[in-house]
């Protein structure tokens, strides 16, 4: 079985790395060579090939299920059912509609935005609203959270807002007694009363309901930081220490009984699997709980059935079982996670001579599991917390004895008794408090956490041969060369430009801009893009990311052109998240904290063989402070780039009269997004550009680039690229010939936007 599985999962794999899925006739050939092999009893072959074809077929009939392009962007009316709990912010709250009814062709999900909302929205309420939608569509940079994927793999069809004219209407605010969303919604709304304003309840929440949206980003980094994410959700562990708990006492108290007729084994095994399936509810069903419920199940039904089980197997059918659900779950660093950790416990502690004791288990399963997992880590997140391990040592049996256990039994007491249920509360509040102090202060020491540059793929190759090694049996000889199999995870440096280039890559940050320039031994980071609330930003969200995948630790200068919002709104997010050294900017006073210098006219520096060249504002300065943006020169013997902010027509007349061919580049970064005060025509002639990178948000309400600023950049014959439709784009200066990419036309899949 365990091959199989592996088999079926390797096929699911290959068919999500198709930048674009097969023609119908292609999937009817390899139906009919599905046939021919299992004609031929190559099971094997076969089991590889089904897990591709059904990948395939499954991810055919997600995509059908897409807003089609002519109804982007316009009014259409929709009844729908609030799903998930919704999520609050200053500005909007952002849920999840399933929809009843609309004109035809809507998709079956979509997810919504309501800025300012006049009425508390709630899961299972029925709405009539007018929307305003759009295809799935995100950001797309090196490193950052897919969000296309995301939409993809929770079957969402669609996201917009809802227009407050005409005003929505509630239908019904009385939900479906089987309505899971109404459910978990009554226990968030139950608990934040109980609790008010306490400290805990954002955890008490995640721990209870799954739900982590009121968790502050401060508390999530100290969690990632530590390595104990994975007791701030409703994980596998959750799942099967309550369902074990469940098994042995629901086993003594019926054999106590003397009610033989059913096997106490059989009344405890069906017992913990409706326990843990009524808890993977509270989690809305997310796939690691999926995951935990199936394995589970799988175990249960052995029992009840009296059969034998062997672990290996048992974790093969889960997954087998979890592939037939849904085969996107390979996209989810959590799927990999979690199966992994399960197989490595297996691995480690399953049938070895000699059973541990509990101290002397938990420090093997804690040791295996962070060896095991690192690779993965730094794969996916190019990060491992040092202090992981002690971390989870102490706050793993705190979470699974104490509050997991006490944070449930509330739950189910708050219903009968407030009071008692306020007490318990009491008492599992000031075990979280101190949780959390020991975790800030582990959070806060030196070295805490390594971030390394991205692996490759063939380093994986190693050290997961390597873990086996590692954690192999004490009588095996040589277990120390596991280790060496993991060098090439920290000695795979980054590709950096050679002296004399520079890289630059114009990140995707939406309506703002954000761009990174590397020479072989310095980082400049021009504006880091937006801030949307105090939990969200570019800075944290899409630069710092695209940073550490490159094995970046350290800017050596950061330069704000301005202080509107879409530049420097990530600014404090990123100089919190990585050392940086000088900040130059236009507005020193938004940034007086950090000691910045004021950009001007005539300030230079050499890098590596590179020159930067600060050609703007003018010493007297401009009236508006667009024009005041602080315009940088790139210039090696391999390209020019000009980057030159938010500046109009007046700074652009400016340079023109001020160094007139000196303004010559290869790449010029679109002024002001594309806007028609912008980029006039003798700007253009003096600049000559070949290409036009253009920092514009995907269909965003200023129109921008516009239509006639387009003209003039063909009338200069330069290629014009907009991040919208790009992602992020790379401009490699290193060769004789400057390269232009993007992001999507280098690693687009078939679920991303085009």
């Amino acid at each position: 079985m365990l091959v199989f599985t592996l088999l079926f999962l390797a096929g699911a794999l290959l068919a999500q790395q198709l930048p674009a899925l097969p023609a119908g006739e292609w999937l009817m050939a390899g139906g009919l060579i599905a046939g021919l092999v299992a004609g031929l009893r190559l099971w094997r072959v076969l089991f590889f090939l089904l897990g591709a074809l059904w990948a395939i077929l499954f991810a055919m009939n997600r995509l059908t299920d897409r807003l089609p392009e002519s109804l982007e962007g316009i009014n259409i009316p929709v009844k729908g059912v609030v799903v998930g709990l919704p999520e609050q912010d200053e500005k909007r709250v952002r849920f999840d509609l399933v929809v009843s009814e609309s004109g035809g062709g809507l998709p079956s999900k979509i997810r919504l935005s309501w800025y300012y909302p006049k009425h508390e929205v709630r899961a299972g309420q029925q709405w009539s609203v007018t929307v305003k939608l759009k295809r799935p569509h995100g950001n797309m940079n090196p490193g950052g959270f897919d969000y296309e994927r995301w939409l993809f793999t929770e079957g969402i069809g669609a996201t917009g807002y809802v227009r407050n004219h005409p005003a929505p209407v509630m239908l019904s605010d009385d939900p479906a007694w089987y309505s899971i969303s109404a459910g978990r919604q009554r226990i968030a709304d139950q608990l934040s009363q109980l609790l008010g304003d306490g400290k805990s309840l954002p955890l008490v929440k995640a721990i209870t309901i799954g739900d982590g949206n009121e968790i502050r980003q401060e508390q999530w980094e100290v969690f990632r930081k530590t390595g104990t994410l994975h007791l701030m959700v409703i994980s596998g562990a959750h799942i099967g220490l309550v369902a074990g708990l469940v098994y042995f006492a629901v086993l003594r108290l019926w054999a106590w009984t003397g009610l033989l007729t059913w096997s106490p084994q059989k009344v405890a095994a069906l017992s913990a699997l409706a326990v843990a399936i009524l808890y993977s509810a509270l989690a809305g069903f997310s796939i690691p709980t999926q995951r935990s419920v199936i394995m589970l199940a799988v175990v249960m039904v052995a029992i009840i059935l009296q059969r034998n089980t062997r672990s290996f197997h048992t974790l093969a059918t889960a997954m087998f079982a979890v592939l037939l659900l849904d085969p996107l779950a390979v996209l989810s660093a959590g799927f990999w996670l979690s199966f992994l950790a399960v197989a490595v416990i297996v691995y480690a502690v399953a049938g070895r001579f000699g059973k541990p004791g509990y101290l002397e288990g938990t420090l093997k399963i804690n040791w295996a599991t962070t060896i095991a997992l690192s690779p993965l880590l730094l794969f996916f997140f190019q990060q491992v917390s040092l202090i992981a391990p002690l971390a989870n040592l102490i706050a793993v049996p705190v979470v699974s004895f104490l509050v997991v256990p006490l944070s449930l039994l509330s739950v189910l007491v708050m219903w009968v008794s407030p009071a008692l249920a306020g007490n318990l509360f009491v008492l599992v509040d000031v075990v979280l408090q101190g949780l959390w102090w020991l975790l800030s202060a582990l959070a806060d020491t030196p070295l805490s956490v390594i971030n390394h540059a991205q692996p490759p793929g063939w380093a994986l190759c190693f050290a997961i041969p390597g873990i086996l090694i590692m954690l192999a049996p004490v009588g095996m000889p040589a277990r120390w060369l596991g280790l060496v199999m993991f060098l090439p995870l920290a000695f795979t440096e980054p590709n950096r430009p050679e002296p004399g280039g520079f890289r630059m890559t114009l990140l995707d940050v939406g309506q703002g801009l954000s761009a990174v320039v590397q020479t072989s031994g310095h980082v400049l980071v021009y504006d880091t893009g937006a801030k949307f609330s105090q939990q969200s930003d570019m800075g944290r969200s899409v630069v710092l990311p695209f940073l550490r995948k490159q094995g970046i630790d350290k800017i050596d200068s950061l330069i704000i052109s301005h202080g509107d919002n879409d530049h420097i709104g990530g600014a404090e997010s990123l100089m919190k998240g990585i050392e940086t050294g000088q900040v130059l900017t236009s507005v020193p006073q938004q940034l007086s904290s950090h000691a910045p210098v004021a950009c001007m006219a005539g300030q230079s520096w050499r890098w590596d063989g590179v020159m930067f060249t600060m050609l703007s504002p003018a010493p007297s300065g401009f009236v508006s402070e667009n024009d005041n943006s602080c315009v940088l020169k790139i210039q090696s013997e391999k390209g020019v780039v000009l980057l030159v902010g938010d500046i109009e027509a007046s700074a652009e007349t400016w340079l023109v009269e001020a160094y007139g061919g000196q303004l010559k580049a290869d790449v010029l970064i679109a002024p002001h997004h594309g806007s028609k005060t912008s980029s006039t025509r003798p700007f253009l002639q003096n600049v000559q550009p070949d290409y036009v990178l253009i920092p514009a948000g995907y269909r965003n309400q200023f129109g921008f680039p516009h239509q006639s600023v387009l003209q003039r950049y063909q009338a200069v014959i330069a290629q014009w690229l907009n991040i919208a439709e790009q992602g992020a784009i790379f401009v490699d200066a290193e060769t004789d010939s400057l390269a232009v990419q993007t992001m999507r036309g280098r690693e687009s899949r078939y679920w991303n936007s085009r």
